[in-house]
């Protein structure tokens, strides 16, 4: 899928194929580091997608960098509500990404370091280029992560390691982020996009409501009682028989047909 650049953003490009949307961070000058400018156009492009897209894959413009971090030079000259209104701005953006009704998917092409491994950590799914590096790095700045990586580290790759890696500001190979449950996979960097692309288009042939609620549930039951969690997944899965996807779906499974969902 060929990616462009509109007068629309001055540091995104785009692209829409299939019902798969697909965004780059691209300002080659800082390796795509997160500034405000920024924040602000991915938060607006998130806010605006297309209503028939199925899945949005994130990735960085660029051979070197996902995200090499957030914008050091605009930081610099924070005070406490200025840290404050900036670290709101990339958590709120992050959540934004997190609670989005579609599979979101980082495709991690190099360097995701602080606001960028926390951008990757919002998403849904997270595969990586072998070339791609990871770390929460903020205690060497004099900061902690700002963007939810205290949060989101923990849950993925369980209270330890985030403490080590985030105590020890670190970076780790791919692989080892492969290994610690923090990515999915790992693919040589030429094949990295045609691998998220195949996986949304998987994705995108499958029930998009029931996609939605299966997210949605996973996201919300984290927290829960079992109890609780449970009664919200039946709930949920009450729910998909209220639609003509779930009618389509058995339909065409009992006709030894494929299934053409329409998301209604």
């Amino acid at each position: 899928m060929e990616l462009i650049a509109t007068n629309e953003y001055q540091f995104l490009k785009t692209g829409l194929e299939d019902r798969i949307a697909v965004v780059a961070i691209s300002a080659p000058k800082s390796l795509n580091a997160l500034n405000s400018a920024i924040l602000a156009e991915l938060s607006h492009y998130v806010s605006n997608i297309d209503e028939d897209v199925r899945v949005l894959i994130i990735t960085g413009d660029g051979e070197k960098s996902f995200v090499a971090g957030a914008d050091i030079s605009e930081m610099a000259s924070l005070d406490y509500l200025g840290g404050c209104a900036f670290g709101k701005a990339g958590a709120d953006l992050f959540r934004q990404i997190e609670t989005l009704p579609i599979p979101v998917i980082a495709a991690v092409n190099g360097f995701a370091l602080g606001g960028g491994c926390e951008l990757a950590m919002a998403c849904d799914i997270r595969i990586a280029s072998n070339k791609a590096k990871f770390g929460q790095p903020e205690v060497g700045l004099g900061i902690i992560p700002g963007f939810s990586g205290t949060v989101r580290l923990a849950r993925l790759v369980g209270m330890g390691l985030a403490k080590e890696l985030i105590f020890t500001g670190k970076a780790i190979r791919a692989d080892e982020a492969l290994r610690i449950g923090l990515v999915n996979a790992v693919y040589e960097p030429e094949e990295l996009m045609n691998a998220a692309l195949e996986m949304a288009r998987k994705i995108a042939e499958n029930a998009p409501i029931a996609i939605s609620y299966a997210k949605e549930c996973i996201n919300q039951e984290w927290d829960m009682p079992a109890e609780t969690a449970i009664e919200y997944e039946t709930e949920h899965f009450g729910k998909c028989f209220d639609t003509e996807d779930q009618k389509e779906g058995m339909r065409a499974f009992l006709n030894k047909e494929k299934a053409e969902f329409k998301g209604l």
